[in-house]
């Protein structure tokens, strides 16, 4: 069974992970390993900062003392990580990258917003724009790196280069729709009150997580991830 370290402390985002890719896989998340050090998300691209997220972690599991002991199966071991986000094409792409922490770019607070000021703010940018130009996407990008000097076999579609030369498989996924006038549901987290996708009129917040995680970019991103992890197994 191939184990994978879920490179996220969010329970929410964990649970959609687990949700979509099935229970042929072991999970585990940075909340077993509270000692993990904490990655500085600081690129310009969804891409790049999954990538530095998995690499990262990667490198420090590698050198564990009993890393063996504590994860090794004879599936291989490998970090999963993502960064995803709500682009607002009114907004030019904003917040992107800057999602979790769209509210706090107002302070010099560098850390993550709740999820209830991102909303007020993101409504407050939007409130003289119309409903036909309110169109936005969620974009996910999945990074998964082996825990292995030799990194995962065989070639994917989409590799990026890192400084410790550790191979990284991206996989991506893309979700059009439009932001709502209000927050809506009581479902998801996140944007997931104001972000209603195309082809419905209910907010991801209101369909729940069944039909989110039919269609959802995290979705579109892991259908792609789980293939290559079956190919892996």
């Amino acid at each position: 069974m191939i184990t994978l370290l879920l490179a996220t402390r969010n329970s929410h985002k964990a649970q959609e992970i687990q949700a979509i890719l099935s229970e042929r896989f072991r999970y585990l998340t940075l909340n077993d390993f509270p000692e993990a050090p904490v990655t500085v998300e600081d690129a310009e691209t969804f891409a790049g900062n999954a990538a530095k997220k998995a690499v990262q972690l990667a490198d420090w599991l590698a050198g564990l003392p009993a890393f063996n002991s504590r994860l090794s199966t004879s599936g291989g071991v490998f970090v999963l990580a993502d960064d995803s986000g709500l682009e607002v094409d009114a907004l030019q792409g904003a917040p992107g990258v800057y999602s979790a922490r769209f509210a706090a770019l107002d302070s010099s607070n560098a850390r993550n917003s709740s999820d209830e000021a991102n909303n007020i703010k993101l409504l407050q940018l939007l409130q003289d724009v119309p409903w036909e130009k309110r169109t936005a996407r969620f974009r996910c990008v999945m990074a998964l790196t082996r825990v292995l000097e030799s990194g995962p076999e065989g070639n994917s579609s989409l590799h990026c280069a890192n400084e410790s030369g550790r191979p990284t498989e991206l996989f991506e996924g893309v979700c059009e729709g439009r932001i709502g006038d209000a927050p809506r549901g009581k479902n998801g987290f996140g944007y997931d009150p104001l972000f209603i996708p195309t082809g419905f009129k209910e907010t991801f917040a209101e369909l729940g997580a069944e039909i989110k995680n039919q269609l959802s970019h995290r979705a579109q991103a892991l259908v792609r991830l789980r293939q290559r992890l079956l190919h892996l197994a």
